[in-house]
């Protein structure tokens, strides 16, 4: 039987506190990796509960299958989240009660260095998340022109040394191997920085193979829509690209951060933020688990249109519109 330590989940209890509020409820783990987190949210469902499982990674999915043999309640979908809007049963629209990701890169991905995640195994330059992408981390390392590959390392990785790498880079091509890569790198960054920089550019890499900002931005906006009201939206990010999404999605309903208000003057957004301060792992956690400790989770409830119009009244009973006493 497949080992159940297939990838650790972070965040656990915080996570599955503010994602799981109807037991009887239809909810969604976008991230299904080991199915670690989809494991509790079934701990906290009935009979009438329903999960959908979700991942691009074929490995997951058949990991999954086997710990959740005999299991009724979920039902498993090869796909990135992105789509999960047409990836879903049409009558999950709008009826969704919590929607759960947990972004990033699982530790049995980084431990496989035939997935080329990992600076650290040298393996092949690949970084795609599922089989169904085209691009991989060598077709961007030895196609890339030299501003491509300067702009990609500072924007996705926020590199200060970006401009350097991407010269080496060209240098040293072809590139095929997270080693032959990690050599490179390293001719150009001192040793004390090198560990950082290395993270920075996989990071990078990974980011554009999969296209995740856009796939992230997506699904915030395509879950919200699926989500019933009341409806929860839990995202556990590990890098500040992400977490930056999220939070000016959750808190304003667009990714730029910019308010939006109604004609009282209300801000408005289709969500309403739960967690006021990020949620971090606790230092225990990140004792049992280091890849926990850049992690960071943010909760949302959608609201519903009475919400929305119950601000205004309030806002014109007190006479906060300008027209009042």
């Amino acid at each position: 039987m497949t080992r159940i330590t297939y990838h650790k989940p972070v965040l656990l209890n915080e996570a599955i506190h503010y994602l799981v509020t109807d037991p009887h409820g239809t909810y969604v783990d976008g991230t299904l990796g080991g199915g670690g987190h989809s494991a509790h949210i079934m701990d906290k469902l009935s009979d009438r509960g329903r999960l959908f499982g979700m991942d691009q990674d074929d490995e997951a999915i058949r990991h999954a299958t086997e710990r959740f043999a005999g299991e009724s309640r979920i039902r498993f979908i090869r796909g990135n989240f992105g789509y999960m809007d047409v990836l879903l049963p049409e009558e999950t629209s709008g009826s969704a009660a919590g929607i759960l990701l947990d972004l990033g890169v699982s530790s049995h991905q980084l431990e496989e260095p035939g997935r080329g995640f990992s600076f650290q195994k040298d393996g092949p330059l690949d970084m795609r998340m599922g089989s169904l992408q085209g691009t991989t981390a060598a077709n961007i390392i030895n196609e890339y022109g030299y501003e491509q590959l300067r702009d990609l390392f500072f924007e996705y990785g926020e590199e200060r040394e970006s401009a350097r790498i991407a010269r080496a880079i060209i240098r040293d091509r072809p590139l095929e191997t997270t080693g032959k890569l990690r050599d490179t790198v390293a001719r150009v960054v001192p040793e004390r920085f090198l560990n950082k920089s290395l993270a920075r550019i996989f990071q990078a890499l990974r980011i554009a193979v999969n296209n995740e900002m856009s796939m992230l931005k997506r699904v915030l906006e395509k879950g919200t829509w699926m989500l019933r009201e009341k409806g929860r939206f839990v995202v556990i990010t590990y890098h500040s690209l992400e977490d930056r999404l999220c939070k000016n999605y959750f808190r304003y309903g667009n990714f730029e951060g910019k308010p939006v208000k109604d004609f009282y003057g209300n801000e408005i957004s289709p969500l309403r933020v739960l967690n006021k301060k990020v949620i971090t792992p606790s230092k225990s956690e990140v004792a049992a688990n280091p890849r926990a400790r850049s992690a960071k989770l943010r909760a949302a409830e959608k609201q519903s249109d009475e919400d929305v119009t119950a601000k205004g009244k309030n806002r014109v009973s007190s006479g906060k519109n300008g027209d009042g006493p």
